[in-house]
């Protein structure tokens, strides 16, 4: 009888995991991944705000299923000799995946909670089991290992990349920053971490853009200007290896074929190689493209609008914002950071030039090193070694840690709304840095690229098993009937992501994974008889 335990990151944007053979070391047999996350909406407050308006009880039912249908790739077979799970992710992920309260992590101000009666629970490292979480089609006594939180609202995925790039060990000023639609941030300096959260879009993994995919196979993960000014496009294989597979004319679209392999579409991390590839050739000059399209050409008919630039610019805009908060709030200026780690599929596939000409990590730096999914690496850890639970909670416990609000503060808000007008209005940066100066922020120092750059992993997931599985639909069907509905399709057609569709009855079905939750809504407003309420979709089945 096989001995078989899974490994999953609960991430903002999707849910990747590994089955991996318990009685062989924790060897890694196999990889599945989601494509987007089950909840409706493209970031963690939409999430969270589907989570307390349509029933906690809907939402974890649409990650379980999610979670049951992620494993069932591996085999329905396999799931009977599945003995152990290990998740890592930050705290709302586990908190919804555990069903658990999460409004001490929606809300601000302890006089907020202290009103809707809210006691926050304890995340400390703990195991449950299957049959207490209600996974379905595993053994109710399946031991689930669930790490810690450094404090309630600075998770077990901002724990596993602190681990897993030793920043600690070293007496250096440094920086560590998980990319992606949420971008969880540190800044260690004397002795203490300084922790903040950028609710950077989902750009920074491929979402909200128009051939946005996840990094998975067939996925243009960065571009590269070659000799002959054709630009590389470098896509990922079936092992999510990346590999130069053709050369294009970004303008003029001419196509030269070198792999034949099927291009999908384009991640977060091929969004900022475009962005900087394009401003550092003149393809873009902020906010434009330069061509009668307005829209850069790639591989196999994938383009990049110039939309598309503007969301990736209010992302990057986030994250440079969130990265120089924390330097104000403690006091340091650009050249006192000199270490920067970046984790995340972004921070593996991304060019750290490119990264710093973005303003992805800072701009005066001496080594960058790309640790790859630490989260993902870290629920596997947690099943090889079971002592590695108690490590992580040693840890959490022995970290000085201050998170830092960026919704309110008050240099954030200042810092972010130069980003917009840079990004979006093209403010130029000779402009940004005297605006920048008068409003006591500093200025943006020159370039000066990394002395030593170090890519710990090949690819974000270093060892795939015997492949890469992709779960295309993701979530459930959610269903809404509603009382004085004519089953006009206004809904249907105004809906963006084209999740919606109008029934006989009338009924109106909604895939869960492509709508865009409550930062969207447009069903609800199209409505010309104001009878449709998102907030009342309950599941079909």
């Amino acid at each position: 009888m096989a001995n078989y335990g899974v490994a999953l990151d609960l991430g903002t944007s999707g849910f990747r995991s590994h089955l991996v053979d318990l009685d062989q070391n924790g060897k890694i047999l196999d990889t599945a991944i989601t494509v987007r996350h089950p909840l409706p909406g493209a970031n963690i407050m939409d999430h969270l705000h589907f989570w307390m308006k349509n029933g906690s009880e809907l939402g974890h039912r649409i990650i379980m299923e999610t979670v049951h249908n992620l494993m069932s790739l591996y085999g329905e077979d396999k799931l009977k000799d599945i003995k152990k799970v290990a998740i890592c992710g930050n705290p709302i992920q586990l908190s919804m995946f555990e069903n658990i309260e999460v409004r001490d992590l929606a809300f601000a101000g302890k006089n907020k909670l202290k009103t809707l009666g809210v006691v926050a629970p304890d995340r400390s490292a703990h195991v449950s089991t299957a049959g207490k979480i209600g996974i379905p089609g595993l053994d109710s006594e399946v031991e689930v290992l669930i790490p810690p939180a450094i404090r309630h609202e600075i998770g077990a995925d901002a724990l596993a990349m602190i681990m897993k790039s030793h920043m600690l060990e070293k007496d250096q000023t440094c920086m560590v920053t998980d990319y992606g639609t949420n971008a969880e941030m540190g800044l260690y300096y004397d002795g203490e971490l300084y922790s903040g959260s950028a609710a950077a879009g989902p750009a920074m993994e491929g979402q909200s853009i128009k051939y946005g995919v996840l990094a998975s196979p067939g996925a243009i993960s960065d571009v590269e200007i070659g000799e002959d000014g054709l630009w590389d496009n470098i896509v990922l294989d079936d092992r999510l290896n990346p590999v130069v597979m053709h050369k294009v004319d970004p303008i003029t679209g001419r196509d030269v074929k070198i792999v034949d392999y099927p291009i999908k579409g384009i991640t977060g991390t091929g969004t900022v190689s475009a962005v900087a590839m394009g401003l550092k050739s003149g393809a873009i000059t902020l906010p434009n493209i330069m061509n009668a399209e307005r829209r850069l050409k790639f591989a196999d008919g994938v383009y990049f609008t110039q939309e598309d630039v503007q969301e990736a610019g209010k992302a990057m805009g986030a994250i440079r914002a969130g990265h120089r908060t924390l330097m104000k709030e403690v006091g340091i200026d650009d050249s006192e950071v000199r270490v920067m780690y970046m984790a995340g599929a972004s921070g593996t596939y991304v060019d750290p030039i490119k990264a710093q000409y973005c303003g992805m990590i800072p701009r005066v730096l001496d080594e960058v090193y790309q640790l790859g999914n630490t989260s993902l690496m870290t629920a596997h850890d947690l099943l090889k070694d079971p002592e590695t639970l108690d490590r992580m909670q040693s840890v959490a416990n022995s970290i000085s840690a201050n998170h830092i609000m960026f919704a309110g503060n008050q240099t954030f808000e200042d810092m972010y709304v130069l980003e917009l007008a840079y990004w979006v209005e093209g403010m130029p940066m000779e402009n940004f840095n005297m605006m920048m100066e008068m409003q006591g922020l500093g200025t943006m120092p020159e370039i000066v690229p990394p002395k030593k750059i170090v890519r710990i992993v090949k690819s974000d997931i270093p060892d795939v098993g015997s492949g890469v599985h992709s779960m295309e639909q993701v979530g459930i069907i959610l269903e809404g009937k509603f009382e004085g509905c004519t089953g006009c399709k206004k809904c249907e057609r105004g809906c963006p992501e084209r999740a919606l569709t109008v029934l006989d009855g009338p009924a109106i079905n909604i895939r869960s994974d492509l709508c865009l939750g409550t930062a969207c809504q447009a069903c609800e407003m199209n409505c010309p008889e104001k009878v449709y309420h998102f907030d009342m979709l309950k599941s079909k089945f």
